[in-house]
């Protein structure tokens, strides 16, 4: 059974502060450069959008499509991010959610029940609307019971199931007698597995990551790496998902969760930066402008968790090795575009970083072969520079800097320090 990498998180150019060069042709060639084997279409509720969709995409496979034209080798699953803002139990909340459809049929018939509830579903590629989750689960539920829903990003303030500033404490809070199809959650760029693996009250909820990509650039920031059948099939890719098999779902593919925009507490007008022990110690209000700072991620997993910050590392314990037995690995990366940027001290998108990427790829193929798989001897004998082969080395072990993210603010990794550098002659 060959191994797939999935990301099930993108938007299309009909998203808000999204690229115009999302299209399926441009995603399905730039998830061949990536490595990513299978991507959702996203943003299904859009009207041109599923246009755009029926009139590129045909189904290969149950559940599963391809270019029409048989372009690339790039399979897409239907699926969507929609954000639900409504009051329940006296506050308003503000959830954003993964949903993943098995046919366009089913697809079509969710987006018709969407609009007769009022919902503006032109307005934007992930509409807004008053429905709360739990409504919006027992919708696709009712329309067909192999949709799946995933709370997104999990743990950013401001729009997740976790989120500090409009969110719930439990997933039982939110989703109620509905919480048992709720199989998984999407970490987030600003968390890792680790971090949630502190909550016991997700041993047995998969863990996912995907982009949540707004450009093509990145496409497959954070993956799904599974194990699949030949001619596999949208209810296999779910079964996958749901059961967390760990001989079927092999791991997952990691931003350092310090580079995420939403790792500390922190405001952002004011430049302030807080652990969450500095934030607590302010009583949560920011030293220079004395407003209220946003609680990152990291304060809210330590608020809700109930086992201590080195429970992964730890080994012993009663019921601990059992337990860790069942969680799926992860491998942090670093984009292989970023990792050319900091080495030649230039922006991602400047021509030197373009030039050399692209002939990267073309010797030793796709970002995440190279990121994860080559040999660092073949990747300094690809590169014009060998400390972008230092840096991959330092990525895959560990051996990185980091500046936290806050406030929207996004973080930053040194993947080659100063003792590691080799000095070009």
């Amino acid at each position: 059974m060959p191994e797939k990498i999935v990301d099930l998180h993108i938007h299309s150019r009909y998203s808000r502060a999204c690229s115009p060069d999302l299209d399926l042709p441009k995603i399905a060639k730039a998830c061949e450069q990536k490595g990513i084997d299978i991507v959702v279409t996203g943003d299904f509720t859009h009207p041109a959008w599923i246009r755009h969709i029926k009139e590129n995409l045909s189904e290969s496979a149950q559940g599963v499509f391809k270019l029409k034209d048989d372009s690339s080798v790039t399979r897409f699953i239907l699926g969507t991010e929609i954000s639900c803002i409504y009051k329940h139990k006296g506050i308003t909340r503000r959830v954003h959610l993964l949903i993943l459809a098995p046919s366009i049929e089913a697809v079509e018939k969710f987006n018709a029940i969407l609009e007769s509830k009022g919902v503006n579903i032109r307005s934007d590629g992930r509409p807004i609307m008053g429905l709360s989750a739990k409504d919006v689960l027992r919708i696709i539920l009712d329309i067909d019971p192999r949709f799946m829903m995933i709370p997104a990003h999990a743990w950013t303030p401001w729009f997740a199931v976790f989120g500090s500033k409009s969110g719930y404490n439990s997933l039982e809070e939110c989703f109620e007698e509905l919480t048992s199809h709720i199989r998984a959650i999407e970490t987030g760029l600003s968390s890792d597995p680790t971090m949630n693996h502190r909550l016991s009250a997700l041993d047995n909820i998969t863990l996912v990551s995907n982009s949540d990509a707004h450009s093509l650039n990145n496409l497959g920031r954070e993956a799904n790496v599974l194990k699949l059948s030949d001619n596999f099939t949208y209810n296999e890719i779910i079964e996958v998902i749901k059961s967390g098999d760990k001989k079927k779902f092999l791991y997952t593919i990691e931003f350092y969760p310090e580079e995420g925009k939403y790792h500390y507490d922190g405001h952002a007008v004011c430049g302030v930066c807080l652990s969450p022990i500095e934030s607590k110690a302010k009583k949560l209000i920011c030293p220079k402008c004395k407003k209220n700072v946003t609680v990152g991620v990291l304060h809210r997993v330590e608020d809700l968790a109930d086992r201590k910050p080195d429970f992964a590392k730890a080994s012993t314990g009663k019921g601990r090795k059992n337990i860790k037995e069942k969680f799926i690995p992860h491998k942090y990366i670093v984009p292989l575009k970023e990792i050319i940027a900091k080495v030649f001290g230039v922006g991602v998108s400047s021509k030197k970083v373009v030039k050399e990427y692209e002939a990267i790829i073309k010797k030793l193929g796709n970002e995440f072969s190279v990121l994860l798989h080559r040999e660092i001897k073949e990747i300094e004998s690809a590169v014009s520079d060998k400390n972008i082969a230092v840096a991959i080395a330092s990525m895959r072990s560990g051996k990185v800097k980091v500046k936290p993210g806050y406030d929207g603010v996004f973080g930053s990794v040194e993947v080659v320090l100063p003792e590691q550098k080799i000095n070009k002659k």
